[in-house]
Formats: C-alpha cells, sequence, structure tokens
C-alpha cells in the first residue's frame, strides 16, 4: 500500500467510525425517548438526522474518489467496498432510529398502554448487535461479526412476540388501535436495526476472509 492511499483509508476508518457513533446515539436516545415517553429527547433524535445523512454522502464520495484514484486491490479493495456497504446500513439504521423516535413523540402525547411489553430487552440486545458489529469492524474480527449473526434469531423471535401481544391487546381494547400500532411499529423499526447491525457484520466478514455470507444459514457459516 502505498504512503498516500494509507493515509486515505485511516482517514475513511475514522469517518466510518464517527457515522458509527453517532447511529450508535441515535438509536440509544430513540429508545429511551419511547421507554422514558420524553417527547423532547424524541424531537432531539429527529433533528440530528440530517447531519447524519451528510457525514454518509461524504463518505461514500471518499471511497469513490480512493476507487478512482488509486484502484485498490486485495484486503484495501474489499475494505473500501465494506465501508460503502456499511456506511449505506448505517443511515439507513439512522433513519429506523428517527422512525422510533416519532413513534415515541406520539406515544408521549397519548396515554400509555397497560401492556406486558419488554422493549428495553429488546433494545437492550439490538443495542449490543450494533455496538458488536462496530467492534468487529473496527477489530476486523471475524469471529465476533459472526457473533452478531447469531443474535439476529433472537430479535426476530421478540419482535413476533411483540405482535402477538398486541394483536390481542387490540382485539380486546379497539380505543387503543392507533397507540398500539405505533409500538408495534417501533417493534419492526428495532428488529430491522438488527437486521442492519447483521448486514455490517456480514460486510465485516467479508472485508476480513473475502468471503459472502449473506444468503447463507447461520450454522453452516460457522462450519465453513
Amino acid at each position: 500500500m502505498t504512503t498516500h492511499l494509507q493515509r486515505e483509508i485511516e482517514g475513511l476508518k475514522k469517518r466510518i467510525l464517527h457515522m458509527g457513533a453517532r447511529v450508535e446515539d441515535a438509536v440509544r436516545g430513540a429508545v429511551a425517548s419511547l421507554v422514558g415517553r420524553d417527547s423532547q429527547l424524541a424531537e432531539d433524535v429527529i433533528a440530528r438526522d440530517e447531519k447524519m445523512d451528510e457525514i454518509e454522502v461524504e463518505i461514500e464520495e471518499e471511497c469513490l474518489k480512493i476507487l478512482a484514484l488509486h484502484q485498490p486491490v486485495a484486503v484495501d479493495l474489499r475494505y473500501v467496498i465494506a465501508v460503502l456497504k456499511i456506511n449505506n446500513d448505517l443511515e439507513r439504521i439512522g433513519d429506523l432510529a428517527v422512525n422510533i423516535a416519532e413513534r415515541a413523540a406520539y406515544l408521549a402525547s397519548h396515554p400509555g398502554l397497560e401492556v406486558p411489553l419488554d422493549y428495553e430487552g429488546m433494545a437492550e440486545l439490538t443495542q449490543l448487535m450494533l455496538k458488536r458489529s462496530l467492534d468487529s469492524l473496527v477489530n476486523t474480527d471475524a469471529e465476533l461479526a459472526r457473533q452478531v449473526r447469531a443474535s439476529d434469531d433472537e430479535v426476530d423471535a421478540m419482535n413476533r412476540q411483540m405482535y402477538r401481544i398486541l394483536e390481542e391487546y387490540m382485539a380486546q381494547h379497539s380505543d387503543q388501535i392507533p397507540e398500539s400500532l405505533h409500538l408495534l411499529s417501533a417493534s419492526r423499526h428495532l428488529e430491522r436495526i438488527a437486521d442492519g447491525a447483521t448486514n455490517i457484520a456480514e460486510d465485516v466478514i467479508y472485508m476480513v476472509e473475502g468471503e459472502i455470507v449473506r444468503h447463507q444459514p447461520e450454522d453452516f457459516a460457522q462450519q465453513q
């Protein structure tokens, strides 16, 4: 790797980690606003979305510049391609955090529902997946990335459980269907954030090992 390309790669690494930190903060704030019924915190998350969009565009432009000017190969090429994809996943996760914050802002202005929903548990696992996926990127740790993939089924199961509980609740409380639907939407957005973390983990595995595992079952990928 030339010295100039090395500097460009290091700069790219700092940018994607900065983006990741912002997205983590957005998810954390969105979940806190939902659980705490905090409309002001929800509005703060929504207001920060534009800056994340700007950073996403800057990173994409930097990746394209590196590809055009340096024509990297092998590990460097895989790294730039992975960052391009991870950057896109992070921007989507940021959008999902905003969607949760919007649901939280609505729910904060309406009476709470007496329904046993474990949003904190689901959010805790989802946030752990996101953190580990970014840690696997920082440390080029394919094994940690595989652990993230393995956690996705658990979040899917929690989302299905939320759906069953809310479906039953709505059948008995037709006057609270709008609030129930907003809670259901928040659950679905958390599940999609977990999917995004899984995508990042799969991109890290590609970056480190050159293997595309996106369409492989987790147990098959672990045997490779």
